[in-house]
């Protein structure tokens, strides 16, 4: 459930300041424009960044949510935005080549978004994120409530997953009827996985006080990391490539 993997690879070994600034300045680079030209570079470097991380693993995962984003925004912009040269008309909806134009950018300019999501969690640890945070100057409370969403949330998946296994051997089929009948029957597991979630957010939280969690604001770390010339090398070549896309686009 966790996408981070372990790889000797030059991002991994990058600093988490460097990581948490580059994923924000690869965010940044699709808003430049919303012409699928002019998002294809954009498109084509973080895919060169998830092989160069050794991450297509990650991607193999879910590439049917990232085509079912791209599809849901080509369907929705094409009917919902207005253009010039009409393609087709159904009923009081028009199509126009301007809207299917915008609708593929827009989903380009997503999935961009998504696998730069996707490059940072593949190389960095949820340790990394908490540290590079802190060193940001965000507060350490912060920062550790914001790191752990990445354990909790694979984590109520895993939760989810076993109330499913375990009512399947129980005879449960969830497989077995209409749509609207299987969906009926995912209702009821809620509450056993909403009751697990919650009980290991107690448990979570009484090991935290009892191990003095904000007792000193002082803090040491087990890992230090440095700024490298690398780092320094990667944060001006990303700050340099989304000025030149908004001045040349």
């Amino acid at each position: 459930m966790f996408l981070y993997l372990e790889r000797d690879t030059p991002l991994h070994t990058l600093n988490p300041v460097t990581k948490i600034i580059g994923l924000v300045l690869l965010l940044i680079l699709p808003l430049s424009t919303t012409h699928p030209l002019g998002l294809l570079p954009s498109l084509a470097f973080v895919l060169f960044l998830l092989y160069l991380a050794k991450a297509f693993r990650n991607l193999r995962r879910m590439w049917w949510f990232v085509l079912l984003l791209g599809a849901v925004s080509i369907v929705l912009w094409s009917f919902f935005r207005q253009g010039q040269t009409i393609l087709f008309r159904l009923g009081f909806l028009s199509v126009s080549r301007e809207s299917v134009l915008y609708g593929l950018g827009m989903g380009i300019r997503l999935n961009v978004m998504l696998i730069s999501g996707l490059v940072f969690l593949s190389c960095t640890k949820v340790e990394e994120f908490t540290l590079g945070l802190r060193k940001l100057g965000l507060p350490f409370s912060m920062s550790f409530a914001l790191s752990l969403a990445f354990r909790l949330v694979p984590l109520f998946f895993t939760t989810a997953s076993t109330v499913l296994q375990a009512q399947r051997a129980r005879g449960l089929d969830l497989k077995r009827g209409s749509v609207i009948q299987r969906v009926k029957k995912y209702v009821p597991l809620l509450i056993p996985i909403f009751v697990y979630a919650v009980r290991n957010t107690d448990q979570l939280a009484m090991a935290l006080e009892s191990r003095g969690f904000g007792a000193r604001r002082e803090r040491t770390y087990y890992i230090e990391y440095q700024m490298k010339k690398i780092d320094l090398a990667v944060l001006l070549f990303l700050g340099a490539a989304d000025v030149i896309s908004f001045w040349l686009l």
